[in-house]
């Protein structure tokens, strides 16, 4: 089939059966695209894509014999040229980071409207990212989570000596060490854990699952309450 100008050419892959052809019927009677294959898993949709070379693969997230995810990252190992977009239900933290992990330019959900659903095929041909605005959303929470922090054992030895009660020179003796070198490490855990003094340290290393299950000083509440 030779391409229309000035449409895009899409493929529509999802397995189930009566969303597909919604889609399809939705998307054909678009003036501006070119319904040109449809499958209903992600193997499918790599053969599609390699026979047809759409514009575009809007693909669902989860279906059998290879997902959505999977399917993306061979299509886009293959250094195809078609742009990937991801159409599903599922908005997880897990499942939006393995389809931009794969390679997929965007992410929307189901109940996005058709005039989005055009304007994102139409913005991925071009090479535009484009993602749902609770996507989006969830993305950038995840950027602002604070990083995660490793102590070395000895820090996590010398913390946990503080979460027992101990002072710095008996810290010292427990674990063999100078009075000095104990307030070392202590500056380094402060640093890392971003707190400036004992009692917040042994706090927030308890709330972030530094030290496992012990008991929280007496009077400090949980960092959520």
């Amino acid at each position: 089939m030779d391409p229309v100008p000035g449409r895009v050419r899409v493929v529509v892959v999802d397995d189930h059966t009566v969303m597909r052809a919604g889609l399809v019927a939705l998307l054909a009677s678009e003036p501006t695209v070119e319904i040109v294959g449809e499958g209903g898993d992600g193997r499918a949709a790599v053969e599609l894509v390699a026979r047809l070379r759409p514009d575009v693969a809007l693909l669902d997230l989860r279906m059998p014999v290879l997902d959505g995810a999977g399917a993306t990252a061979e299509i886009t190992a293959a250094r195809s040229a078609t742009r990937v977009l991801i159409l599903t239900t599922y908005d997880t933290d897990e499942e939006i980071e393995r389809a931009v992990e794969s390679g997929a330019i965007g992410y929307l959900l189901k109940d996005t409207t058709r005039e989005q659903l055009v304007d994102a095929i139409h913005s991925a041909a071009r090479g535009e990212t484009v993602l749902a605005p609770r996507v989006a959303e969830r993305l950038v929470a995840r950027l602002r989570r604070p990083a995660p922090v490793a102590l070395t054992a000895r820090e996590a030895e010398v913390l946990n000596a503080v979460a027992d009660g101990l002072s710095n020179v008996e810290i010292g003796r427990r674990l063999v060490i100078t009075e000095a070198t104990v307030k070392t490490h202590l500056l380094r855990i402060f640093a890392k854990l971003d707190v400036n003094d004992r009692t917040h340290a042994v706090v927030t290393a308890l709330d972030r699952g530094l030290l496992g299950r012990r008991r929280r000083p007496p009077g400090v509440p949980p960092e959520d309450e």
